[in-house]
């Protein structure tokens, strides 16, 4: 006589959780969990100091009477606390376009290649274009989220902060930071880290010469920025007050002038005897300024951001292409 047996509760087939994230996304995902965390944590925790230190400046400058009383007149030592205390945020921020590049862009596609990763991807029906595609998109949206929220937070601060800080907003602390600009010197070292790592198909080596090569582009972009867009010019009387035109202005270059318009180096008749004669001779009455104003700044900055994005896209393509004409 046969009888009937009922599978047991434990032996019925146990479910587990769907995945959330599937297919290349869950797997991108995976790989790069590590700099995904970081990232979410400079966004929170970075967020959080750029609203605190904001507020802390506005409180201590009404405190001390501003904007009642001029920023000159304020006490130097709790000017120079608030702007320590924007330089000193502002210079972390600065350090993301080298961690990207380094640390997410170089590893990007070199780290597939060199541990066979590439290899088993693309043999599971996925073809190269769909892997290049998610991982590119991968970092490029991590790029775009980060420094979007960061950079504007920070761009926020800058507007409140720009009264006790250094007027000299051409330096990169400033400039750098704020605007389209972090965003931009992002991409463009995260996209030559896949470059490179796409030609030296080595984690290791395609990291170090990242990092020499954002050296190489932090001295070259700061060359450049003075060329940007053309400088304004301003002739006043040689011992005058400053016009009104140069407040909030960076200085570019500065000339000694006659009445007619030629002009001299700035140090022309400072080394003789008698200056005032000299000067007097030579018909020298104007102190000449070439300047950029503060409302050239944006022009500036997206001035400088569409040339880095236009390298990004040329070395993106560069390593797309490189990626699918060689064999892994």
């Amino acid at each position: 006589m046969s009888t009937l047996t009922h599978p047991s509760a434990t032996e019925e087939p146990t479910r587990t959780r769907p995945r959330r994230l599937r297919g290349l996304l869950w797997l991108v995902a995976r790989q790069h969990r590590t700099v995904l965390l970081a990232c979410v944590a400079a966004v929170v925790l970075g967020s959080v100091a750029i609203i605190q230190q904001r507020g802390a400046l506005l409180d201590n400058a009404h405190a001390a009477g501003w904007p009642a009383t001029p920023v000159d007149d304020m006490d130097g030592a709790a000017r120079l606390r608030m702007a320590n205390a924007f330089t000193d945020i502002a210079a972390y921020v600065g350090y993301l376009p080298a961690l990207f590049g380094v640390f997410l862009g170089a590893a990007l596609l070199s780290s597939d290649q060199e541990n066979g990763t590439a290899r088993l991807v693309t043999t599971q029906s996925v073809t190269r274009s769909r892997w290049l595609l998610w991982k590119v998109g991968f970092a490029v949206a991590l790029v775009a989220v980060t420094t979007a929220v960061l950079g504007s937070l920070l761009t926020w601060y800058w507007h409140a902060a720009r009264p006790f800080v250094s007027t000299d907003w051409i330096d990169a602390t400033i400039f750098d930071n704020t605007g389209p600009v972090l965003f931009a010197k992002a991409l463009f070292t995260t996209s030559l880290g896949i470059a490179i790592g796409a030609l030296v198909r080595r984690a290791v080596p395609a990291m170090a010469l990242t990092l020499f090569g954002t050296f190489v582009l932090e001295v070259a972009f700061d060359y450049l920025k003075p060329h940007l867009a053309a400088s304004r010019r301003v002739a006043f009387p040689l011992e005058g007050d400053h016009p009104a035109v140069l407040n909030g202005s960076v200085q570019v270059d500065q000339w000694v002038g006659t009445a007619s318009g030629k002009l001299y180096g700035w140090g022309t008749c400072v080394n003789e005897s008698d200056t005032d004669g000299c000067r007097a001779k030579k018909g020298i009455v104007n102190s000449v300024w070439d300047y950029f104003g503060y409302d050239q700044m944006a022009t500036l900055q997206w001035t400088a951001a569409a040339l880095l994005a236009v390298g990004s896209a040329v070395l993106l393509a560069l390593a797309v292409w490189r990626t699918r004409r060689q064999a892994f």
